[in-house]
């Protein structure tokens, strides 16, 4: 005789089908389907949130650079010339001067080649 699993394996089913809610085809009606699209796309939002992390700071890294030319320095000086003048200012902040506020920008590359 099999073991069927009763109210437990029914809302074990519900809840993975609302997890796959918009997934196209069988993904979203077929519960074995459905399990694997889950497992897949849980894998891929870890995977995803640390290479969100990454591109961020490659987007930042682009950002500063372009300003910093703009002011007549490359990324890798300005960064050397921060630190040797004692300037903590991490990249995320940096590239928000950069698009937001340019003389204040200007004003750091300023104080960095002094």
């Amino acid at each position: 005789m099999r073991v069927k699993g009763g109210p437990q394996g029914h809302l074990r089913h519900k809840k993975v089908l609302k997890i796959t809610k918009g997934q196209r085809g069988s993904r979203h009606l077929l519960f074995r389907r459905a399990q694997e699209a889950m497992l897949k796309s849980l894998w891929y939002a870890t995977r995803d949130r640390k290479a969100r992390k990454r591109d961020l700071r490659k987007l930042w890294i682009v950002r500063i650079n372009a300003a910093a030319r703009l002011n007549g320095m490359s990324y890798s000086r300005l960064i050397a010339a921060m630190k040797k003048a004692n300037i903590t200012i991490n990249r995320k902040m940096l590239a928000d001067l950069a698009v937001r506020d340019p003389q204040a920008f200007a004003a750091v590359v300023a104080q960095a080649n002094k």
